[in-house]
């Protein structure tokens, strides 16, 4: 009964938000709130779990809220503008050269294992030439997502280290048979990147007219060009909050809020209090001014700040009264007996589903252990089990509404849950099917 109310609760909110009924903090708060009521659960408790889910969150929602106005402040600042209109030079305008390179930079950003510094660092640089060169902001985030969570197969991601506890494994030996997987995953997500790219393009062009399209992109990369005696002073004149003589030392401050972020010397929140602490009086010295900037992107900050402590709010309450628990044991052993041999390999087919109904948490912690245990009964070994799991449910890690660095990459890109889901599931979900087979042609699974 308890996997029921669960599965129902976490199945109105994901549909809501795909249908865009009602704004995401009202499906979060409410609907997990009205399913612990009807599991039996008081005031009292849902007070505790609330708590106990704002603990989870807390970090990231302060992150949040300072990563927005730091980058806010950068960008009035235009620090941006010189890299932008770099890369649209060298691409020359071309969109599917700019759909790989995201590809690419997403890659790169992961490298520390997480989520939200990738976002932090991708979003903020390629969202204006995205909206530049009149390309699908969606495309960006699916992009960033499938890049991010192939490179997320690391030692320090949170995957691995979940899966080698659980096993009780060596966590770098875990990884070593995985390496094929990702650089072949990276090749996958290039032809998707290209595909997609050039999907786009015959997009914009139907929209805009071939050869209207064409010679716009063409003037926009010409303008801009790397020969061209395009002046870079020239992109700041649109901006009167721009602060062209200052762009050196801004680029200091942004590369070393980025390297603290790398580091994890200190937490991310303090890193970017710290930057926006510099980059507010050296850019805008008057009192009037730093208020300004403040209040120009407060608005976005802090409405996404109360919709990922709502995601806090959800999260705690579904893992507070055994929901979450109870949906990963109960919708394995529901399975029929047959399907034992093959339980790791439904179960990987169904990974990013499953991402959208379950914490990584609990499905690391919750649905590993018992899969894994029904399946080394059918003679399959623990590792198998563990990598069809991996492959098949990480690849739609930034898809999740559970994620809170999907909301962080939301909220930096002004787009909607909901339409992230429905333009970027079927692409990831694909992908990690692929994969999974592929891991099997490799002997991984």
């Amino acid at each position: 009964m308890l996997s029921l109310i669960g599965f129902l609760t976490i199945l109105t909110i994901v549909i809501l938000l795909i249908r865009g009924k009602v704004q995401p903090i009202i499906a979060m708060v409410l609907i997990p709130i009205l399913g612990a009521f009807i599991a039996g659960f008081g005031l009292g408790e849902i007070g505790d779990f609330f708590n106990e889910g704002i603990d989870t969150v807390i970090d990231v929602a302060i992150m949040f809220i300072f990563a927005i106005l730091f980058f806010g402040v950068m960008s009035d600042a235009g620090l941006f503008d010189p890299l932008i209109n770099k890369m649209v030079a060298l691409s020359r305008g071309n969109v599917i050269a700019v759909s790989v390179a995201t590809v690419f930079i997403a890659a790169v950003a992961q490298l520390d294992g997480s989520g939200a510094s990738t976002f932090l660092i991708t979003i903020p640089a390629m969202l204006p030439l995205y909206k530049r060169l009149n390309m699908n902001p969606y495309l960006l985030l699916l992009l960033i997502a499938g890049s991010a969570a192939i490179m997320n197969m690391v030692p320090w991601g949170g995957p691995l280290g979940r899966s080698a506890s659980v096993l009780d494994v060596d966590i770098t030996e875990l990884w070593y048979p995985l390496i094929p997987v990702q650089i072949i995953g990276m090749v996958l997500m290039i032809g998707i990147a290209i595909f997609l790219g050039f999907r786009e393009k015959q997009k914009i062009e139907r929209r805009f007219g071939k050869v209207e399209a064409a010679a716009a992109l063409e003037n926009t990369a010409e303008d801009i060009d790397a020969d061209s005696t395009y002046d870079e002073k020239s992109s700041f004149n649109k901006n009167p909050n721009a602060r062209p003589k200052l762009l050196w030392l801004n680029t200091i401050i942004a590369i070393g809020v980025i390297v603290l972020l790398v580091i994890g010397i200190i937490p991310a929140g303090l890193a970017f209090m710290i930057g926006l602490g510099f980059a507010l009086p050296i850019n805008y010295p008057k009192m009037e001014d730093q208020t300004e900037r403040i209040k120009a992107h407060a608005s976005s900050a802090l409405t996404m700040a109360t919709i990922i402590l709502a995601a806090g709010t959800f999260l705690g309450i579904l893992t507070g009264t055994g929901m979450m628990d109870a949906i990963a044991e109960d919708g394995v052993s529901i399975m029929p007996e047959a399907v034992g041999p093959y339980l790791h390999l439904i179960i990987g087919f169904l990974g990013v589903p499953l991402d959208l109904l379950t914490s990584t948490d609990a499905y690391y912690f919750g649905v590993l252990p018992v899969v894994e245990q029904i399946a080394s009964g059918f003679g399959v070994e623990s590792v198998s089990t563990a990598y069809a799991m991996i492959i098949g449910n990480i690849v739609g890690t930034f898809v999740s509404p559970l994620a809170p660095a999907v909301w962080l990459a939301l909220g930096l890109s002004g787009l909607e849950m909901g339409r992230h889901i429905k333009y970027s599931l079927p692409w990831l979900w694909g992908l990690s099917i692929v994969l999974v087979i592929i891991a099997v042609f490799l002997g991984v699974i």
